[in-house]
């Protein structure tokens, strides 16, 4: 996998929660005798919802079509607007089209036009903060949650949303305070999925694992049980267990034939199997599904490690000429390793001056100034993505390629050889590269002494300061 990002499935999740906060359908009553007439494909979204859970996208098609004919006629009714808006976000999410966004601001804001949150909008304030969060503008996702929780800290979906700002904003102990919250609101295949994510990224493989799986077995409805599933595809991937996170894509698929995460998945597992014709399929049709920057950038380079040069090409044309939001990272990774250095440089040094300083940029800018042969300076942003927690093997060859090129060859060492036993195929291109440099480094003279083993002192970079709010180097 080239990029750490941000589970999909997590982030989707949040965005439901905030659907969930906001589902207000209105349902005619019953008239005559007979039993209830089963739901409708917009009741059966809003039944989803209101469970936390991701609705079938059919049923959220038809929730929205509601929604947009009842504001029609109703156009002063702001919780059916705050509805629309966090509607609108979660297709958008799900489907990888940012077309949906601006219309989702236009119905939030429309909502606190018709009342303001100095009245009490919390519904639509909480779906700006789901909106920002889409969009990767973490400062102002924080800045929503945080208002909304202050109002209400009983209020959990306002939850979901602060985990992912925070986590893009590199502000891990402040995510974690907002998982033991929500733990405490609230329960079921939502939560768990969540818990997930937080054990992986402080490095709890087991924990996240187990977790990963209560997430599936409390799942009901399909489109929330392949969401689980395609999440403990992912940990199985990252932990270099391919064929069990296949196991996963593949029940996940069984149940929603077209989910793009899980195709991804599979396509992915495919390659580090040794299938590669196969997965280079299975990326065209995760792409035709769901085309996320990281995808075109993961499926570009599967093609270039096939000699494929067209294809590859047309791939990273394609990241780089689209429309996207929140694509900094893989945008950055592919100016440095396809592209110009110098701008990937640029684009993640503005990045990290907006505040995002997640892991992701650190190692994103780590390593597009080492490309740029700036390695000194990168060396600090690269021990800050690797000490934090997460257990990532495109990380640490990241790092471990650095040192080498700093003159370290144990540091360096040590870390391409982790790199490559946490996941021996986490990259189609990347992986051979660190097999080439171990193989460069040589193996370390058993006569060397212990301490001369470690990395030297007066080389090292010092330790990496706190997370500050403004543009300043860590």
């Amino acid at each position: 996998m080239k990029t750490e990002n941000v589970s999909r499935t997590v982030l989707v999740a949040g965005v439901g929660a905030v659907l969930a906060a906001t589902a207000l359908l209105y349902v005619p009553e019953l008239v005559g005798q007979g039993p209830p007439s089963p739901p409708g494909p917009a009741e059966r979204a809003v039944i989803a919802a209101r469970a936390g859970a991701p609705a079938a996208l059919p049923d959220l098609a038809a929730l929205i079509a509601d929604r947009e004919q009842w504001v029609r006629a109703h156009p002063d009714d702001e919780a059916s607007w705050a509805e629309l808006g966090a509607a609108y976000t979660e297709r958008g999410s799900r489907l990888g089209d940012v077309r949906d966004y601006p219309r989702a601001e236009r119905a939030l804001r429309r909502s606190l036009a018709e009342r303001p949150a100095a009245r009490g909008n919390p519904e639509a304030e909480l779906g700006l903060g789901a909106l920002a969060g889409a969009r990767g503008d973490w400062a102002t996702a924080r800045e929503w949650g945080e208002r909304v929780r202050k109002a209400d800290p009983r209020r959990w979906p306002v939850y979901p949303v602060l985990i992912d700002a925070y986590n893009g904003l590199g502000e891990y102990q402040a995510a974690q305070k907002a998982m033991e919250s929500l733990e405490k609101l609230h329960a079921g295949p939502v939560v768990r999925a969540r818990a997930a994510q937080a054990y992986r990224d402080r490095g709890w493989r087991e924990d996240a694992d187990a977790a990963a799986l209560d997430a599936v077995a409390l799942a009901e409805s399909a489109p929330e049980k392949a969401a689980a599933l395609a999440r403990a595809g992912d940990l199985a991937w990252e932990r270099g267990e391919p064929e069990e996170a296949l196991g996963q894509y593949g029940a996940a698929l069984r149940l929603v034939a077209d989910h793009g995460p899980s195709l991804a998945g599979r396509a992915r597992t495919l390659a580090a199997l040794g299938r590669t014709e196969e997965a280079v399929r299975v990326w065209r049709a995760a792409l035709s599904r769901l085309p996320l920057p990281e995808y075109l950038l993961d499926a570009g380079e599967l093609d270039e490690s096939l000699g494929r040069a067209g294809d590859a090409r047309a791939l990273y044309e394609r990241l780089r000429t689209g429309t996207w939001t929140g694509a900094e990272v893989p945008l950055g990774l592919l100016d440095a390793d396809h592209g110009d250095a110098a701008a990937a440089v640029a684009r993640m040094r503005a990045e990290w001056a907006r505040g995002h300083r997640s892991v992701r940029v650190a190692d994103a800018l780590a390593w597009a100034l080492h490309r740029a042969g700036a390695s000194k300076e990168a060396l600090g942003y690269a021990k800050r993505a690797t000490e934090e927690g997460l257990r990532s093997a495109l990380f640490l060859y990241h790092r471990g390629e650095i040192e080498r090129a700093l003159d370290l060859p144990g540091p360096a060492r040590r870390h391409l050889e982790e790199a490559l036993r946490i996941n021996p195929e986490f990259s189609p291109l990347d992986a051979r590269t660190a097999e080439r440099s171990l193989a460069a480094l040589g193996e370390l003279p058993d006569e060397v002494p212990a301490e001369l083993r470690r990395e030297p002192a007066a080389k090292a970079t010092p330790p990496t300061a706190a997370p500050t709010r403004d543009g300043s180097s860590p």
